[in-house]
């Protein structure tokens, strides 16, 4: 099958395209599906890198990728509730960035009617992610959420799954990307020197919890704006949290949990309640390229990859 696989960690060239790849098949619990859209994540450039080795090794030769929607061709033993020909989204095993992948049964959710695959690919890990931030920071009606990097994918979903809970949210983005922020429901702020005035200037009475999405090292400022506490600060991109005793929140959710909040995110976006901003589209053979655009860091919304 076709696929891009890295053989050794490095830039975006050590990404080749084969069409040569051995099939994966769906073993128990498993399903396969062909796979129609892939989400590209600042995670994965991360990992080709090899960056992520102190938290979690990674298995060479690797196929990148985790979040895709397509068509499930294939049931493993014991699956029920799922079957041949059904149009899903979810999270992969085996790397996204192929025109086959294996995922847990309990892993998938139905694509609705109205949502597209590439819009559909971009649900998973930033639903996900922003849903389980918001969970971490207990943000409530009422509250002042700021959100770091509120116009990448994650940021953005936080933003709108805060305000959908009654929250006033402020995010972070560069002055471009102001007017895409106010229409899905934040109040921006330019990041860089100066932050915690601005900050302050719109949110008088100061801001409740602090979402870090950017990891463009605004833990300080955001422990400031938090009265000097880094309680109800949380980030999924600074590697310096641990300097300002900041929670960095890795890893999934319980997969039952993230399957019934995807399968909700995705009806929303499939009827307008949910605004997906997909920043460009790629050819599955133009991947580095995709992964250089992603490692520039001026990305709004998301990236993905279009297979067959």
């Amino acid at each position: 099958m076709e696929a891009i696989v890295f053989e050794e960690f490095g830039g975006p060239e050590v990404l080749r395209f084969k069409d040569d790849v051995a099939e994966p098949h769906a073993g128990p619990g498993q399903v396969r599906v062909k796979v129609a859209a892939v989400g590209v994540n600042p995670i994965e450039y991360k990992i080709r890198n090899g960056w992520m080795e102190q938290v979690f090794l990674t298995a060479l030769p690797a196929v990148p990728g985790n979040e895709f929607a397509g068509t499930i061709d294939e049931v493993g033993e014991g699956v029920t509730g799922l079957s041949v020909g059904d149009e899903v989204l979810g999270w992969t095993e085996t790397g996204a960035y192929a025109a086959h992948a294996l995922a847990q049964a309990s892993a998938v959710a139905p694509r609705p009617t109205g949502l597209g695959p590439a819009e559909a690919a971009t649900l998973p890990i930033a639903g996900e992610t922003a849903q389980r931030v918001l969970d971490l920071l207990g943000v409530r009606s009422g509250e002042t959420l700021l959100i770091h990097g509120a116009a990448g994918a994650v940021g953005s979903m936080g933003v709108q799954l805060a305000v959908a809970l009654g929250a006033t949210v402020i995010g972070t983005a560069s002055p471009a990307n102001h007017g895409y922020l106010r229409s899905v429901g934040a109040i921006p702020v330019a990041y860089g020197d100066g932050l915690v005035e601005r900050v302050r200037a719109v949110a008088p009475q100061g801001v409740d919890a602090v979402f870090d999405a950017a990891g463009k090292g605004a833990l300080a400022a955001s422990v400031e704006l938090r009265g000097g506490t880094p309680d109800r600060v949380v980030t999924i991109a600074d590697p310096d949290a641990a300097r300002y005793n900041v929670p960095f929140a890795s890893g999934g959710s319980d997969r039952a949990r993230a399957r019934e909040g995807l399968t909700r995110q995705a009806a929303l976006a499939a009827n307008g309640r949910l605004h997906i901003s997909i920043a460009d589209t790629f050819p599955l053979r133009d991947a580095a390229e995709a992964q250089a655009l992603s490692e520039s860091g001026h990305v709004r919304g998301k990236l993905v990859l279009l297979v067959g």
